[in-house]
Formats: C-alpha cells, structure tokens, sequence
C-alpha cells in the first residue's frame, strides 16, 4: 500500500513496524475459543514480589507529580548492586529503549551498524529509522559467527549489537570470546553487549560488565522486564564509559521512567535474592522442555534464556498456527523457526500436547 501522508521522513515511511507478540485475549477472539496462553513474549509467567508490587503502588500515589528524570537514587543503587560508579549508569524506558536512545545518539544516515541476523528485531527497525545501514553476518548453526563479525566492521561502522542470550535463538557468547572480538574492533566502533536475558544465563560464561573498565567503546544492556516481572512498567538500564551516558542522557525523553517503575526497580534490587526461586523453577522447567522436544526428535540450539527455539524453516508459519488454534500463542518466524516462552509447568504442558498434534516429529 502507497503512504498516502504527506511530509514522512522517507526512512520512517520505509519501516516495518515492529510486531508484539500476539495476546491470549487475541488469539481467543480469532479462533473462538476461551483459553488460549500466551508463549509469545518471553514475559515472566509470575507476578512480582508483594513488596515490589506495594512499593510500585506506593509510589503511583504520588502520579500527579512527575518523578525524578534521571532516576537519580536508582543509577545509585544499582551502582551498588553492581560495583559500578553511578556515573557509568543511565536508565530507560526498556533495554529496547535504550537501543532507541544508542542509535539517536550515534548513528548518522549511511552509517553501518553490523548485527548478526537473525536477531531481535528492533535492531533493523532502529537502524533504518536513522537512515543507517545494516550489515548483518548470517548466524551459523543459530549462533554469532564473530569472525564474520569482526571482518563486516569497517570505516562506515557506526555500532556493533550483540544480543546475549540471542533473542530469538537462544544461544549466548562468553566473556573471552567478546573480549577476542573487543580486540579486533577499533576504539571508535560502539559494542552493545545487550544482555536482556542474562539471569537466564550459564555464569560460567562470564560477565560482560567485567569489559567496561577497559573498553571505552563498550555498552552494556539489561532489563526488569524479564527474570524479574516488570515488563509492563518498562524500565531497563546501561552501563557505559561515563562520557557515553552523558550522550545519552541528552536524548533520554523527559520523564521516561516513570515514578512506579524506579520504585519498583530499586524494590527488586532489596529483594533480589526471593526472585532465585522463581528463576531456578523456569530454568528447571527449561530443562524439562528441551529433554522433551529432544526426545521426540527436534534439533534445538543451545538456548540460555527463558525461551526455547524450534527451528522449522518452512514450517514455522504453519506449525505457530497450528498451536494457535489449539489456544497456544507462540512468536513464529516465517521460514526460520518459532519461539516459545518458558511458562509455568501447566502452560508448559499445554504447549507440549499442542506441538505433538500440530508437529508430530516421531
């Protein structure tokens, strides 16, 4: 279809828009039934904390002012939380907000931001809508080739994004293997290393954090929304070389942490330890899905996140409806493979029985 509005800059008339997991609620309405579920989103099937959700409501009392900008005592607390000075420390709306502010902040049209593909889907849409280029390296065996990674960078590279645990795939890159790639990338190249699902991830592979201190150049992105239940309030946080957060800073929308949000981010930090249950339990019925699916013949990639990625090539569409007529709503993508959220053992089950009559492997 021709845009028919005038004065579009052409770079935003040219974009996709970016595509949310469908809801349960959708999928009801669409197919007639009454109690689909939703795997889509690689949302936290449980609430947050009681003392998270009383310090969230706490604070949205005070909703008729307008919360400190800067979200001052929380860069503060995670600060503390993580042995990093509060000045490397700035917060968003969302890690993928923070990929917004990145690309306002560095990218220019016609510079290069290399990032494998296939990967999380904001990174094309955040390129193109400043006029850059994407340079995207294949994966291989659904995992980074950093070899490949490091020979697409060159004098037009603006930005390298990196998302550990992968999203969609699952697979996850260790701190040597990034430091190798650090050592082939020139000072002037921004690395996010956008870790939006690491309390999923093996600590062995190391933490990226650990870079900062000697590479300028390195961004390090991570989420509330995900191991720790906060995705409808939209708050993530980076750590970055202090003059690199002050850049940022200058394009973070005013207010864009709401008061509820830093509230409820500095009430997880308190209580960090009482979400380990709750991720031990996802990551036991992780293990579960995999030995299952592997059982019944499936291939799958070595995934470190809350997710687990069938690829199925030319089937995905097909098989992601089939599931959704049987009320389970998982993210396909169309000839690659589909995602699907780790949920409660229940919502585990369901899909289970759905894939053995939509794709019967064996």
């Amino acid at each position: 279809m021709t845009n028919s509005v005038e004065g579009v800059r052409s770079s935003v008339a040219a974009l996709a828009a970016y595509r949310p997991g469908k809801s349960a609620e959708q999928a009801n309405a669409e197919h007639g039934i009454e109690d689909a579920i939703k795997l889509a989103s690689n949302e936290n099937p449980y609430p947050p904390l009681p003392a998270v959700a009383e310090a969230a409501g706490q604070a949205a009392l005070g909703a008729n002012r307008y919360a400190d900008h800067r979200a001052t005592e929380l860069r503060q607390r995670l600060g503390a939380w993580l042995g990093v000075d509060s000045e490397r420390i700035t917060v968003g709306c969302g890690s993928v907000g923070l990929l917004q502010q990145l690309c306002l902040t560095f990218v220019d049209p016609g510079d290069e931001v290399v990032f494998p593909w296939l990967s999380f889907e904001a990174y094309p849409v955040y390129t193109k809508m400043m006029s850059g280029v994407a340079v995207n390296p294949p994966l291989v065996d659904h995992a980074f080739d950093l070899d490949a990674v490091a020979e697409a960078v060159g004098d037009k590279t603006k930005m390298v994004l990196l998302a550990t645990p992968n999203n969609p795939t699952g697979t996850a890159i260790s701190n040597d293997d990034i430091s190798k790639l650090l050592s082939r990338i020139p000072d002037n190249v921004i690395v996010l290393v956008d870790e939006a699902y690491r309390e999923f991830s093996d600590p062995a592979l190391g933490d990226p954090l650990d870079l900062t201190e000697d590479h300028d150049n390195l961004i390090v992105t991570r989420t509330f929304s995900k191991a720790f239940g906060l995705a409808g309030l939209r708050i993530g946080y980076a750590v970055a070389h202090p003059d690199v957060v002050t850049e940022m800073d200058k394009i973070l929308l005013a207010f864009a942490v709401n008061g509820a949000a830093q509230a409820a981010a500095m009430a997880v930090i308190d209580h960090r330890d009482d979400y380990q249950p709750f991720i031990d339990s996802l990551l036991a019925e992780r293990t579960r899905l995999v030995s299952e699916l592997e059982a019944r013949g499936h291939r799958l990639p070595d995934t470190q996140a809350n997710f687990v990625y069938l690829p199925l090539g030319e089937q995905a569409a097909e098989v992601a409806m089939a599931l959704e007529r049987q009320g389970v709503v998982t993210r396909p993508f169309p000839n690659n493979g589909i995602r699907v959220t780790v949920g409660t053992e229940a919502e585990n089950n369901r899909f289970l029985a759905a894939l053995a009559k939509a794709f019967p492997v064996l």
